[in-house]
């Protein structure tokens, strides 16, 4: 794909960029607020090169283009400069009737996005390294152990930092001063705080008690603190004269935001936080079952609308609080699944194209778990297909719940990522390669059976 023509033509087929009121994106699509969508020539969009499908959900105008998403948005981003001009009310009543749901996707998404790739990297990493000690390979008294286990866990301990980071580009914050922030919350002395005690630890601060929290591994209680820095900041980049700024606008945000964050939004984050995984692993622990059909069988639909990113924060929350998860194995359960139903489309059909899409498919989601391209190229154009790949993903996620499989590391379902299953017990890792042989083969001889001879690969 020629990036700056793909990009040009994008940008003009959705109505120019003063039709763009917003834009990000995520690990394979691009993701546009437009002013009035019924300008976007949906049908063009479709025949660009590159361009897999389009989708209008969720408040946005997602285009998915796959892994390689970075690199045209990047010539997007050059050509549409700042898109911060004062929205019509024709705007404003189109955002409100997307509601709030949509807004939040849309933030969840460009936080994530930017650290997928640090935290599946660092994931694997860490399932390798639980493998070689449990084969006996490598002790855990080692400095080879101790070195490659402060390089997988850096990502989590940090990630208040990265967050606030990316939390600060999304809201429109100082990158610099909102990363500090973060890195505040992470010092040497403010740890000393909370001594023996940890979670629960008191001091005072100008006389305020205040409860002390260890904030290393969390994620909610930096993107409050940075979305409220945000409001902080706007307001004081107007107000301070141009002059005093260097020195002043950094040093009333510190002032304010770090002390706010420590007393006030920091613990109501992490209780929060703490609340909403404790639902979800409730809910789990009283029906594994049940949540293994839901999550297995439902996750594609999820990623079919682009509002699967509201999920994985639960999930990075749990593998930094808990040390596991019980969710990362149901989306395995749903990847392998839709390898099945490509497998099964391979086996009956003869169409050249068809099959080629199929292991092409199959090959993408094996090594990088990216399944949205045999999503929306294969499953979403035939309905049958999309209801084999579902029953694949519920039946072996039911399974996957059933013997309580857990993962290790936050990491995307595919073979590279099987290392988040090693742990203590032995049968975690079993049980999760039978739950993912039951996703692929009901999937493969359901899809096998739907599957005329004559199928054909339906393009855009």
């Amino acid at each position: 794909m020629n990036y700056k023509d793909g990009a040009k033509d994008i940008i003009n087929l959705i109505g120019g960029k003063e039709n763009i009121s917003g834009m990000t994106h995520c690990a394979t699509r691009l993701r546009f607020n437009l002013r009035d969508t019924s300008k976007a020539d949906t049908a063009a969009i479709e025949k660009v090169d590159g361009v897999v499908n389009v989708i209008n959900k969720a408040g946005q105008y997602q285009i998915l283009i796959g892994t390689n998403v970075p690199k045209l948005y990047a010539e997007i981003e050059e050509l549409v400069g700042e898109t911060k001009s004062a929205p019509t009310n024709t705007e404003k009543a189109d955002r409100s009737a997307q509601g709030i749901i949509g807004s939040v996707f849309s933030a969840i998404s460009g936080i994530f996005a930017p650290l997928l790739p640090a935290l599946a990297g660092s994931g694997i990493l860490r399932g390798l390294l639980l493998l070689v000690v449990q084969l006996g390979w490598l002790s855990e008294a080692s400095g080879t152990y101790q070195i490659l286990s402060a390089a997988s866990m850096t990502v989590f301990y940090f990630l208040p930092v990265l967050l606030a980071f990316t939390s600060a580009r999304r809201f429109g914050a100082d990158i610099y001063i909102s990363a500090l922030i973060g890195a505040a919350l992470l010092h040497p002395d403010f740890i000393a705080l909370l001594g023996d005690v940890g979670n629960g630890a008191t001091t005072t601060f100008l006389g305020i008690p205040t409860v002390l929290m260890n904030y290393n591994s969390t994620v909610v209680p930096i993107i409050l603190s940075i979305w409220i820095f945000s409001y902080l900041y706007k307001w004081l980049d107007k107000v301070i004269p141009e002059t005093l700024k260097l020195v002043v606008l950094p040093l009333i945000s510190i002032v304010i935001m770090v002390p706010l964050t420590i007393i006030v939004i920091g613990p109501l984050g992490v209780y929060g936080g703490e609340a909403i995984g404790s639902v979800v692993n409730w809910l789990i622990a009283r029906s594994s079952i049940l949540a293994g059909i839901v999550v297995g069988g439902g996750w594609s639909v999820l990623v079919s609308l682009g509002i699967h990113w509201a999920v994985n924060p639960i999930m990075i929350n749990n593998i930094a609080t808990y040390g596991m998860d019980y969710i990362v194995p149901f989306t395995f359960a749903c990847n392998f699944a839709t390898i099945g139903t490509a497998l099964g489309v391979l086996l009956k059909a003869k169409d050249s194209d068809i099959r080629s899409f199929s292991i092409t498919g199959m090959v993408t989601i094996a090594l990088s778990a990216i399944i949205e391209p045999t999503v929306f190229g294969l499953l979403l154009k035939n309905k049958k297909l999309f209801l084999a790949q579902i029953i694949g993903g519920a039946v072996g996620g039911a399974y996957l719940g059933l013997t309580n499989v857990y993962a290790n590391a936050f990491v995307f379902g595919s073979v590279t990522t099987f290392p988040a299953f090693v742990g203590e017990n032995p049968s975690n890792f079993i049980n999760a390669m039978i739950g993912l042989a039951i996703s692929l083969v009901v999937a493969a001889v359901i899809s096998y059976f739907v599957t005329r001879i004559d199928e054909k690969l339906i393009k855009n």
